[in-house]
């Protein structure tokens, strides 16, 4: 193998290990979004995992419960995008901002 193939590979090992430290620091983030001027609040982490799911007494209609839908699907989609945004970031600047597809 030559040096500048050994280099390459080397370089990719690094930036291979690097993302798997940063999906693993993922896990342990959450953020939060809210729908219904916060009468929906939802707290994913970056696992893209429900950690907590908040709804306030007063969006609680019972002749309106797609309403309530509605706002629980705007809040965890609102909260999975800021998610997937912040994995995004840190990920980039990893790979130099290049896009890889099906990477993160």
């Amino acid at each position: 193998m030559s040096k500048g193939l050994a280099g390459i590979m080397k370089q990719a090992q690094m930036i291979q290990q690097k993302m798997a430290k940063i999906q693993e620091e993922a896990a342990l983030k959450t953020v939060e979004a809210t729908s219904g001027g916060g009468a929906v609040s939802v707290t994913v982490n970056g696992k893209n995992e429900i950690i907590s799911l908040l709804i306030k007494k007063e969006a609680v209609d019972p002749n309106d419960v797609e309403m309530l839908q509605d706002l629980v699907i705007a809040a965890v989609n609102e909260a999975l995008k800021k998610a997937h945004a912040e994995l995004s970031e840190e990920m980039s600047k990893v790979t130099g901002g290049m896009n890889i597809p099906g990477l993160f």
